[in-house]
């Protein structure tokens, strides 16, 4: 068995089952994540990003925030992540950063994340520490060629971060590829389950969605 099986009590308590989702930016894991939580009956899942947990960069220039490596794990404040899906687990609400990444800091404001069977974690670094990693129940990692997750940042960037092109691809060098190599692509060792194409892999998030619900519900 690769996950935890759930424990349901007469009193209606959960273990809830913790799926990290990983892989390169652009890769499609935030489509994934979403296709998955859609065949979930609402309420009983929670769809958490590690991108939320961005470190506030508000005391630094604007100049200054350009020049933080945000690819590497240390600009994620992956320790709160960790409390938080702690909290979850032990049937508590988790209060979780918004995060603008124009500014590159974070809003005043929390998301109020409630306990649920399914918790989805997704992230380009969530299987890189160990700490982190160790809390999912179902690691899978999304697989897609370099050039399409290169084409998908370039628009991300910036149609909803606000970059310019020139922007986008000095840091697609400078950063996301080195860091890539370093951490992300190494990290496809831990994954229970290895996805290529990401969400356009039909056949693959159907085998993964019986798995889910066999899991996640019980079912035979």
């Amino acid at each position: 068995m690769w996950y935890t099986p759930r424990i349901v009590t007469a009193q209606g308590s959960f273990t809830p089952l913790i799926i990290g989702i990983a892989g390169g930016t652009g890769s499609g894991k935030t489509t994934v994540a979403r296709k998955l939580a859609a065949h979930i009956p609402e309420g009983r899942c929670a769809l958490i990003e590690h991108d939320s947990y961005y470190r506030d960069l508000g005391h630094l220039t604007i100049e200054e925030r350009d020049r933080v490596n945000v690819d590497h794990p240390d600009a994620l404040d992956s320790d709160l992540l960790v409390e938080h899906l702690t909290q979850l687990r032990a049937g508590h609400t988790a209060e979780v950063p918004v995060y603008d990444f124009v500014t590159h800091t974070r809003r005043h404001e929390v998301q109020r994340v409630e306990p649920s069977p399914v918790i989805i974690v997704e992230g380009i670094l969530v299987f890189v520490e160990e700490r982190l990693r160790s809390l999912f129940d179902i690691k899978i990692f999304v697989d897609t060629d370099a050039d399409i997750r290169l084409i998908r940042r370039i628009r991300r960037d910036i149609e909803q971060r606000g970059r310019s092109f020139s922007s986008v691809r000095d840091k697609y060098y400078r950063t996301v590829r080195p860091m890539h190599m370093a951490y992300v692509e190494p990290s496809k060792r831990w994954a229970d389950l290895i996805l290529p194409e990401g969400g356009d892999n039909r056949v693959a998030l159907d085998v993964l969605l019986g798995k889910l619900a066999r899991a996640a519900f019980d079912l035979p």
